[in-house]
């Protein structure tokens, strides 16, 4: 029998709008019915959660409230089952992980057609659900991902987002093996993975585009080539990686940073028939992609795609990718009383790779 405490530690976002963060006590919570409550250990933080906790995307439906329990990149134990989730693949001493998409319906269209995060009545981890930047978190027995046992908790937080996200972008981008890709943003939390995923797992050659700071990260990921922002200007850059693929343009750029720029470049960075895909999302009121004009479309034969988060499956693989070494998450541990400078690191652009929060 596993010893459960009756109140535990959780980092709230408790003046939501801008970066504020607070440790509270809360009560132990009670798996319901196809439940289990699992004792967290270790929470990636994502860019995402940035956003959520300033209300800086204007697309949410509605505002982030105070007391709003954080994170989507947790992984711990499973201590307790609810009622009836017995025998259905998950049992108490399993590692878990849980994701952005916490649970879904499982019989809607979206959800039929493997698109989890579309589900109508999807929840989101730190997003009007309790998210996991605490001790303990409820969590679906049928959606919790499985953590090999090869990898590290702090190793697999940041898999069950960046990772996933971007395993699924690639996936999205249709290029074959040898194709060129280019990662924007590639130096930052979901960049480097993604680099690592196309160079190392799916046989890439990548083009890494980001600030200086960042170069030996990249490079280091397995990109062929570094581009720096601070050296081109936003015509200049798109020339960079014509030259650079031999005068054609990049099969794929995954757009993994928040910025409208990045996406307004990727147009200039594409050959025939190549393919944008939007995995960042910019903060304030939305904004169409720039140059993505029917002429320039029609005469590339342009595609634009986009990813919200992958699959279960896609969370699986890319876990599996990470056990067996073909991708290694660049991180940092912190405590949960450092979140709120970590935040602020984000913000400012300085962080590099990933920041996981050791919840113990």
């Amino acid at each position: 029998m596993v010893d459960i405490p009756k109140q535990y530690k959780a980092c709230v976002y408790n003046d939501p709008g801008k970066i504020s963060t607070k440790i509270e006590t809360l009560d132990m919570p009670e798996p319901g019915p196809g439940e289990c409550l699992i004792h967290l250990t270790h929470s990636g933080v994502c860019h995402s959660d940035l956003g959520i906790m300033e209300n800086s995307w204007a697309s949410l439906p509605y505002p982030t409230q105070p007391g709003q329990v954080g994170g989507h990149e947790g992984v711990g134990e499973v201590v307790k089952l609810g009622p009836g989730s017995e025998n259905k693949g998950i049992k108490v001493g399993d590692r878990v992980g849980i994701k952005w998409v916490s649970g879904t319906c499982g019989n809607c269209p979206q959800c039929m057609a493997g698109a989890d995060a579309l589900c109508p009545q999807a929840k989101v981890s730190g997003y009007y659900t309790p998210g996991t930047f605490q001790q303990y978190c409820i969590g679906p027995v049928n959606y919790v991902t499985p953590i090999p046992d090869a990898l590290s908790s702090a190793d697999a937080a940041p898999m069950l987002c960046a990772g996933v996200t971007t395993y699924a972008a690639l996936k999205k981008s249709r290029a074959p093996p040898g194709s060129f890709v280019v990662i924007s943003g590639a130096g930052g939390g979901l960049g480097h993975i993604a680099v690592q995923l196309a160079s190392r797992g799916m046989a890439h050659r990548v083009i890494g585009i980001d600030h200086p700071s960042k170069k030996s990260l990249i490079l280091d990921s397995g990109a062929e080539h570094f581009i720096s922002i601070t050296d081109h200007d936003d015509k200049t850059i798109g020339e960079e990686v014509v030259k650079l693929t031999g005068g054609l343009g990049a099969h794929a750029v995954i757009v993994c940073t928040a910025s409208n720029r990045a996406y307004a470049q990727a147009m200039d960075m594409l050959r025939f028939d190549g393919t944008i895909v939007c995995v960042g999302m910019p903060e304030g009121e939305p904004k169409p992609i720039e140059k993505a004009f029917p002429q320039v479309m029609v005469f590339k034969q342009a595609n634009i795609s986009a990813v919200a988060v992958g699959t279960r499956r896609d969370a699986i693989e890319c876990l599996d990718f990470a056990a067996r070494g073909v991708v290694k998450v660049h991180h940092r541990e912190e405590k949960m009383e450092k979140l709120g400078e970590v935040f602020q690191e984000m913000k400012d652009g300085k962080l590099i790779g990933r920041v996981v929060i050791d919840l113990q």
